[in-house]
């Protein structure tokens, strides 16, 4: 939402976030499509096992496709304690902050109906107030936002705590006619009030949402603290193993925690929260140490790119996602007599990714960056 980027202890722009949301995004953009051509039919165990990290689980469990999302989310609170500091600095008020945050959330729930809310059929009687991966983002923020600018570090820590502990307290006493402790499609707590108080305004997409944003936040404010973490004046080794550490002690707890409380993606249980939350950890350690001390950077230049627009990027492919793959097949139609429809689908798929990188490398070139 914001490309607002840490400042390392020596100055100058902290690019391993702006690489990892780019590498996140690129598997959102046109990178998981490439794979997913490329293993389409494979019949190697190996091969069907990897395949399958590419999908959603249908419920319970994780796989590589289940960490991008909150992957996102987590590095959108890494960037706010830096925009909220800059804000601070300039003498704006924390209530004028906040006033942005709404409107910021505001305009997200409003693209996300884009995507998923028929709101561009342009009739009211066709809307929706349903699930999008912008209102997830936009409800981790709101939720995080607060926190942030209302709680000292330490009671940060707590308050995230209590709302993974809220939303088990809420999900445990599942939708009515079924016992405690229920954790099954369309039978939490959270998607009988999303019916009760939304109904048929939630279209296709259903997802236990309000009780949801709990967790959201928790996710934004796992992201929140790596970002005080990195903003604070430690060395620069002592970042990366309270990172390091943090992601671990993050797996740890959700792995204990899924015995009692399932990992499951569609409902953002508590766990998952901290399953996604810990490997989010480890690859900021892991950016952080190659990009910004390491100093490595040409190989993520192009993941940079993408980084810096990522909201143009999510949204130019959900709205021209089509376009990109008419444009690809002008350019590499010619090539399936060839290769067989096999080995012709990734070629398209890279291609259609391409032209939309190319977009997005002319406006890094002009330095344009769409913010929200």
């Amino acid at each position: 939402m914001s490309n607002d980027s840490p400042q390392p202890n020596g100055g100058g722009r902290l690019e391993s976030l702006d690489a990892l949301r780019g590498f996140t995004m690129f598997w959102i953009v046109g990178g998981g499509a490439v794979v997913q051509a490329l293993l389409r039919g494979a019949d190697s165990p190996w091969l069907v096992a990897l395949d399958g990290q590419f999908r959603h689980f249908e419920w319970e469990g994780f796989g590589f496709w289940d960490l991008i999302m909150p992957l996102f989310l987590f590095m959108i609170g890494v960037s706010m304690p830096y925009s909220f500091a800059k804000r601070l600095e300039r003498g704006q008020g924390k209530c004028r902050i906040l006033g942005h945050v709404l409107l910021r959330v505001i305009l997200l729930c409003v693209l996300g109906m884009t995507v998923n809310g028929n709101l561009l059929t342009y009739d009211v009687s066709k809307f929706q107030l349903t699930y999008s991966v912008l209102h997830v983002l936009a409800m981790g923020y709101l939720v995080a936002s607060i926190l942030l600018l209302a709680l000292r570090w330490p009671w940060q820590i707590m308050a995230t705590a209590l709302l993974l502990l809220a939303y088990w307290a809420i999900q445990y006493q599942p939708a009515p006619g079924y016992p405690p402790g229920t954790y099954a499609p369309n039978a939490t707590r959270g998607d009988w009030l999303n019916e009760w108080l939304l109904g048929d305004w939630q279209g296709q997409w259903r997802r236990p949402w309000i009780v949801a944003m709990t967790t959201y936040g928790s996710t934004a404010m796992l992201g929140a603290l790596a970002g005080q973490l990195l903003r604070s004046a430690k060395e620069s080794a002592m970042k990366v193993l309270m990172l390091t550490a943090s992601g671990l002690a993050c797996l740890a707890a959700g792995w204990y925690w899924s015995y009692h409380l399932p990992i499951i993606k569609l409902p953002w249980t508590s766990t998952y929260v901290l399953w996604a939350g810990g490997w989010s950890y480890l690859l900021l350690a892991l950016f952080h140490v190659v990009i910004d001390i390491a100093g490595l950077r040409r190989w993520a230049f192009p993941f940079k790119v993408i980084g810096m627009n990522s909201i143009a990027a999510y949204l130019g492919w959900q709205w021209f996602g089509p376009a990109f793959r008419q444009a690809a097949r002008v350019f590499v139609g010619g090539l399936e007599p060839y290769v067989g429809p096999a080995g012709y689908r990734p070629i398209e798929a890279a291609a259609a990714t391409l032209c939309l990188w190319l977009i997005l490398y002319w406006l890094y070139r002009k330095k344009t960056f769409i913010r929200i």
